[in-house]
């Protein structure tokens, strides 16, 4: 299914009564950096400057926040980690159980072996074998089951039978306080930005990086990039209220989520300024551009921010200065390299 529109999407106006119960605060989000901040990295900045995107995007400058090192893989992590630190110790005596195809679930897993609890994740069928080994490899006991529909209902079944807390991969106040606490790192690395581009999966990165963003730079402008294949955000912007997609179609599976969900969704509504989509071929020549420049392997969802700088975002942004999100690299190399060659031949041209 093609999104609305795959080019530059004002964010509608938010109702101000919802927008202003579900809004998160700085001091929440400072609080929760320091509640995490223990366990989680400080990952790097950095200003990509070279030959080839000089002559991409002359004067552009480009601010790399590089979260793909955080431990477990991604920026999952720090959401993982709001909801469970905050746990009583019975709950975290029963675990914690998630649902996930990926990143979700490693970082549920890696937060688990961490705080000394256990974890049970579902996975689907689907999954890369090298994300379920990353998950096992934490000490998480993985289920795998066939489809999105039987994967929640497992989840669900898990959490009322065992007494274990359920940890959302992108939805709820403390996942977007996880998120939040990326925003806030980047946001005092890295100086004024322009405009900020951040990928939109279920919309949790977004909204919590977003809002951080609002609060320490309120005049940056933030951009969500969606795939083409997953337009659920782009559709529910259009809507004024969650929605979900019958079916996606996306090598960006971080970023492929069926719905949208309501705080994330809203707070999303009330920080990003505008949504653009971009397509698996461009997600590719992105990722070979950071792996040929930047010498980083990073996964699809990853390279999102950097495809549609370079797409639907290039005239726009031209001469700004421009921070991108990285957010992870779990990604096989078999993938991987498939991808990289595919992305090498989009831009050799016909």
């Amino acid at each position: 299914m093609k999104p609305p529109s795959a080019t530059l999407r004002p964010t509608p106006e938010a109702a101000p009564d919802a927008a202003s119960a579900r809004e998160i605060g700085l001091a929440e989000i400072r609080s929760t950096a320091d509640l995490v901040a223990p366990y989680v990295l400080r990952t790097p900045v950095h200003t990509w400057r070279s030959r080839e995107i000089e002559e991409r995007l002359g004067t552009t400058e480009l601010v790399l926040k590089l979260e793909l090192f955080q431990r477990s893989g991604s920026f999952k992590l720090r959401g993982a980690l709001s909801n469970m630190l905050r746990l009583s110790s019975d709950q975290l005596k029963r675990g914690v159980t998630a649902v996930s195809s990926g990143n979700h679930a490693i970082a549920v897993a890696c937060a688990a072996s961490i705080l000394k609890t256990s974890a049970k994740v579902i996975m689907l069928s689907t999954a890369s074998p090298d994300r379920i080994a990353a998950a096992r490899a934490y000490g998480a006991e993985v289920l795998i089951v066939e489809g999105g529909a039987a994967a929640f209902a497992a989840v669900d079944q898990v959490a009322a039978e065992e007494g274990r807390v359920q940890i959302h991969p992108f939805e709820g106040r403390r996942t977007a306080l996880g998120a939040a606490t990326l925003g806030l790192e980047f946001a005092e690395q890295c100086g004024p930005l322009d405009a900020l581009i951040v990928a939109v999966g279920g919309g949790g990165l977004a909204a919590g990086v977003a809002s951080a963003f609002k609060r320490v730079q309120p005049g940056c402008r933030v951009i969500g990039v969606e795939p083409e294949g997953a337009p659920t955000m782009h559709l529910s912007f259009a809507a004024g209220s969650p929605q979900s997609v019958a079916t996606v179609s996306t090598i960006a599976t971080s970023l492929a989520p069926p719905m949208a969900l309501p705080l994330s969704f809203e707070l999303c509504r009330s920080n990003v300024d505008a949504l653009v989509a971009v397509d698996d071929d461009q997600l590719c020549a992105a990722m070979a551009l950071l792996f040929r420049d930047m010498k980083l392997a990073v996964e699809p969802a990853a390279a999102a921010a950097v495809a549609a700088l370079l797409g639907p975002l290039r005239d726009d942004l031209r001469g700004r200065r421009v921070g991108l999100v990285i957010c992870g690299a779990n990604i096989d190399l078999e993938s991987f390299a498939t991808y990289v060659r595919r992305g090498q031949a989009v831009d050799a041209g016909p």
